[in-house]
């Protein structure tokens, strides 16, 4: 039905009880389940499907599958079973092929009594079983064929319970298969055709895809000529159209978004090496090949009349902070400013530490800004700020909020952009007009998921380790072998090496069995009587933060006993043990992350995973992934694998929007697909002006407008 149409309704506009057979009640628990409109109730596809095309002879029945068949009661009644004497209901069942049992170990016997009688015919649903020669199926679904029925009439006769592949959705307390396959019927008969999408036919033509209403429409009632094997693994036409669908619209707002930077007059910078050259004579090191390939990304994009906006992924300990500064230079020698934002005080620190120290030998000037400063020392350096005094200024959050003005804004960098949403993004390009934009992440991403988080920033990834730096060998103990660990963590005391030992808790609580932080480090003063041992946890003042890493910076401290807030940023080349209490605790990326603080030097290191006496078989997973690899990537490509994409990219604080049927696991090469033809359609559909495109900039703004922050595109 045409969107122009009198008679249209909006199916995200129409509430759940216009549906027949949906009352106040079950309204009630659909709301519970997330499902408010008519819109939310057609997207909720099936978890999985049930082949009721034809009924099998007993013979033809298969262990292990989901089988439907017509057959006589034999046999009736209540057992007991082996020396515990339990009480069980068994039906056996025939036909001119066979016999086959069926189970009931929960039941009403009285019930069953009515339900079933010797020489009365019913059909079977359920997963056959083989126990040696016998076969059995346990709490099947069942139904009576009337006296003088032929079975094959129910084929045709009962559509919602046999003669076609039945969708099998997620139920709720109350529910039957059975009530919610007549609800959806009633749905997708009737509301199904309202869907709209304006997609552009020519796309699906070119992917050979199906309009949006006949997709929704078949995923839920598949025609019987449908593979069942592609509808329970999520590639059936009608599913795949519904998810090219998705990501087209989301691919096209990340289009748009890239184009609206380069439609934008951003500061075109002349690279002079005022700053970097020096620099570069001063580096104790050489840059890798790698980093010189990423610097000239970053100039070519500096230098262009568009703001850059790009992303530099890199693992840890692979130099993007020195790339980042070079970036800064250039700016900074166009008479601009720089903003560098960390997520957490310990790295804006670090990196005020190291950018401070550079600059400095440069004549140039260095704040930090973050929310301990004195009412004062934090006035005195938003004053210099905005009258141009300060070149670069390091920073939390507190560099985003209102109230810091800049003179005048060339560069902002954002390091570990994960911890960032994409609205961060955009309040720190309004500080300026239209400053370059450079992001920075430790944490790989594997390369479709980036496609879709990253999708409006040019993408550089430094893929190569300094020169002289050794992988840190990983090691799994048990928890009752800690003493293992312990003696090859004194071996590197007594060599004068330094070592980390992180817990996961600050301190004991009466819902948890961790190790305490605090009382760790106590503790280990019987272990280690020689070591100075030093604490730091996220409770502590700043000041004290700041004091205890100088100290263990400056080799006062033997032993850094800490929880996570060491996860990213600290950067002490002479630590060369990392030792994780309750391993199995932490997820795969923190994991590495923490691995990252130790093998910062020339020296061989070590990481010691230390599990708790009881884990799942998810954390066994990941300590076997960290023992056996040091590439961020194929570590990120595990962690994905093991938790899935919402969870591994904690999808809102992202800002990845939500699906409501894609998997960007699954769906690798649709989401590739959509993304090709959506930046295609907004490089030959000028900014979405053209009266033509006004359907499809509607939808767009429907679906993700806030939550892809478009509200600039016009």
């Amino acid at each position: 039905m045409p969107a122009d149409s009198p008679t249209f309704i909006a199916p995200d506009k129409i509430i759940l009880d216009q549906v027949a057979g949906v009352g106040p009640k079950l309204l009630d628990k659909l709301q519970k389940m997330g499902l408010n409109s008519v819109e939310d109730a057609l997207y909720h596809l099936p978890l999985r499907y049930e082949d009721r095309r034809q009924f099998r002879t007993i013979s033809q029945l298969q262990t292990s599958r989901l089988e439907v068949f017509c057959a006589e009661i034999l046999v009736a009644g209540e057992i007991q079973t082996g020396r515990s004497r339990r009480r069980i209901y068994e039906v056996i069942v025939g036909d001119e092929t066979g016999r086959i049992s069926l189970k009931w170990f929960h039941y009403r016997k009285n019930w069953l009594h009515k339900r079933f009688s010797v020489g009365q015919r019913i059909v079977v649903i359920g997963e056959v079983r083989s126990f040696g020669p016998q076969r059995e199926i346990h709490h099947p679904e069942t139904e009576p064929v009337p006296a003088g029925t032929d079975p094959a009439d129910l084929l045709r006769k009962e559509p919602l319970k046999f003669g076609r592949i039945l969708p099998v959705y997620q139920l709720t307390e109350g529910l039957t298969q059975y009530r919610i396959r007549k609800i959806w019927f009633n749905l997708v008969n009737q509301f199904a055709e309202y869907l709209q999408s304006p997609l552009p036919a020519s796309y699906l033509c070119k992917r050979q895809l199906l309009p949006l209403q006949q997709a929704v429409s078949r995923c839920h009632w598949p025609p019987n000529d449908s593979s069942l094997a592609e509808l329970d693994q999520g590639q059936d036409i009608s599913r795949s159209s519904i998810v090219y669908d998705e990501f087209f619209f989301l691919e096209l707002g990340l289009a748009l978004k890239r184009q609206g930077v380069e439609l934008a007059r951003g500061f075109a910078f002349k690279v002079e090496h005022r700053y970097t050259k020096p620099l570069n004579k001063m580096l104790p090191f050489q840059l890798t090949d790698a980093q010189r390939r990423v610097l000239k990304e970053i100039k070519h994009d500096m230098m262009a009349a568009t703001p850059m906006h790009r992303l530099i992924q890199g693992d840890v300990g692979s130099g993007k902070t020195i790339v980042a500064l070079m970036a800064a230079l250039i700016a900074i020698e166009n008479q601009t400013q720089v903003a560098v934002v960390a997520p957490t005080e310990i790295l804006a620190e670090q990196h005020f530490v190291i950018f401070n120290s550079w600059l400095k030998r440069l004549g140039l000037r260095c704040a930090l800004l973050r929310s301990g400063l004195q009412a004062s020392e934090k006035k005195h350096v938003l004053q210099d700020l905005h009258a141009g005094k300060i070149d670069l200024l390091v920073g939390t959050h507190a560099v985003l909020q209102e109230g810091v003005e800049f003179k005048k804004l060339g560069l902002g960098i954002i390091d570990e952009q994960h911890r960032f949403g994409v609205r961060q993004r955009g309040i720190l390009k309004q500080k300026g007009e239209n400053p370059d934009i450079l992001v920075m992440t430790a944490t790989p991403i594997p390369r479709t998921l980036s496609m879709t988080l990253y999708g409006d920033l040019a993408l550089s990834v430094i893929d190569q380790l300094p020169p002289g730096r050794k992988p840190v060998q990983t090691f799994h103990y048990q928890h009752d072998q800690r003493a293992l660990a312990y003696n090859l963590l004194q071996k590197q005391l007594t060599s004068g090496r330094q070592a980390y030992i992180v817990y996961p808790l600050v301190e004991e609580t009466e819902k948890s069995d961790l190790l305490a932080a605090t009382e760790a480090a106590e503790a280990l003063k019987d272990h280690f009587p020689a070591a100075q041992i030093g604490l730091l946890h996220g409770r502590m003042k700043q000041a004290e933060k700041v004091q205890t890493m100088q100290a263990f910076r400056d080799h006062q401290i033997d032993i850094l006993v800490a929880t996570t807030v060491i996860e990213v940023g600290v950067d002490v080349s002479n630590a060369t043990i990392m030792l994780i209490e309750h391993a199995d605790r932490f997820g795969l990326a923190q994991l590495h992350q923490l691995r990252g603080r130790v093998g910062r030097g020339r020296d061989e290191s070590f990481c010691f995973l230390i599990s708790s006496q009881q884990y799942s078989e998810d954390a066994r997973r990941r300590l076997e992934v960290m023992v056996q690899n040091n590439d961020g990537f194929k570590i990120a490509e595990a962690d994905l694998e093991i938790r899935g994409p919402g969870e591994f990219l904690g999808t809102r604080q992202a800002g990845l929007p939500d699906f409501r049927v894609a998997s960007l696991l699954r769906d690798v090469r649709l989401l590739e697909q959509a993304r090709e033809d959506a930046f295609d359609y907004a490089q030959n559909n000028y900014y979405l002006k053209s009266d033509d495109c006004r359907a499809i900039k509607t939808e767009l703004f429907r679906r993700w407008g806030g939550r892809l922050d478009l509200a600039t595109i016009g």
